[in-house]
């Protein structure tokens, strides 16, 4: 019986497949059904693909539309900006120059800043694509004149800090969407306002044009001014006509000047004014008119050469009179002997702690 059963195995032996020896390659198909299969295994281990999208200039700082290149010691606009960005920060850079084609195709931008930079040139082209551009901030540059064709979407423009001269006629022609303008510390001359320089800036409610030589107020300011801040000049003079059609001016900055006269019926031009700085200047008395005044509350008057205040310079004669009630009066720094004020000549101030009297310390 043993006999039996092992001549039987060694007849099935006989008859098995012959052995072959399979190579490396043999072994990875061995459990595959077909080579119609092999492209899910190199599809497992391919790199993966590059993603498509806007490319972020080299060295910036790119998220949600924002480029950020400042600080950067650049000394050209980059390129590749992607074409979607809304803000564009170059400032604390070493650009010197605009080029025509340096913002092309960005037309979604709404604020390029420039600040601090060493820009002398803007070619007359450059803000031709920059067709939604609200704010554009150029200040702290070298720019001899205002740049030629800006976007008259413009909303905001601060061009101070440069070393501008001239503000002409047609500077700033077209921009009928301009609020806000700040074009101070720059070295304009005595006459460095042409007239109407302003006459298209039908919206514009703050204008700024401080630290510079200019001798009187700028003439033909539009009408929707808010607040007008002309601190730090070399004005000598408030006529009745330098603040005529100023309807709606509701604080107006003359500190630091050279100011001796205010002129009879000159506040009457601003009869919204409610905040009036003219400290720092050579006034020998109350400039007149603001008994009459109904909405005026602040008015500094300090570091003058005020020697007298009487008893109706800033109040009206009658209680039942209809004014504002002063919160702010600075007479401090005058020549004027305080002892002798009238407690009566402040009866219309909300305040006694809104009185600033002081002493007058000859220098």
């Amino acid at each position: 019986m043993r006999l039996a059963c092992l001549t039987l195995l060694l007849v099935s032996v006989c008859w098995a497949i012959p052995f072959q020896q399979s190579g490396f390659l043999d072994f990875m198909m061995e459990d595959e059904p077909g080579s119609a299969d092999l492209p899910e295994i190199t599809k497992e281990f391919a790199p993966p693909e590059m993603p498509v999208g806007p490319v972020c200039p080299f060295r910036c700082q790119c998220h949600l539309r924002v480029v950020q290149c400042s600080d950067l010691g650049m000394k050209n606009v980059p390129e590749d900006i992607p074409a979607d960005t809304t803000l564009l920060d170059l400032q604390n850079n070493k650009i010197s120059e605009i080029r025509e084609n340096d913002f092309k195709g960005l037309k979604g931008l709404h604020a390029l800043i420039l600040v601090n930079n060493k820009i002398t040139i803007i070619h007359a082209k450059a803000f031709a694509p920059l067709v939604n551009l609200q704010r554009l901030y150029l200040s702290k540059n070298m720019l001899k004149e205002v740049p030629a064709n800006m976007p008259k979407s413009i909303q905001e423009l601060r061009i101070h800090e440069n070393q501008i001269s001239k503000i002409k006629k047609a500077s700033f022609a077209g921009m009928a969407h301009v609020i806000v303008m700040e074009l101070g510390s720059n070295p304009l001359t005595s006459s460095g306002v042409d007239g109407g320089a302003f006459a298209d800036l039908k919206r514009v409610s703050y204008i700024r044009i401080a630290d510079t030589n200019i001798t009187a107020i700028p003439k033909g300011l539009p009408s929707s001014l808010s607040e007008l801040h002309l601190d730090g000049n070399k004005i000598t003079k408030v006529t009745t006509d330098s603040l005529k059609g100023l309807k709606n001016l509701a604080k107006l900055g003359l500190s630091n000047n050279e100011i001796s006269v205010v002129e009879n019926g000159t506040l009457a031009m601003v009869p919204h004014l409610r905040e009036l700085h003219l400290d720092h200047n050579t006034l020998t008395s109350v400039p007149p008119g603001l008994p009459e005044h109904k909405y005026i509350q602040v008015i500094y008057l300090h570091s003058n050469k005020i020697s007298n205040v009487g008893t109706e310079d800033f109040c009206p004669p009658s209680y039942n009179t209809k004014k504002a009630m002063y919160s702010g009066i600075s007479l401090f720094s005058n020549p004027v002997s305080y002892w002798e004020v009238q407690p009566v000549t402040f009866r219309c101030v909300f305040d006694r702690s809104a009185i600033q009297l002081g002493n007058y310390r000859k220098k």
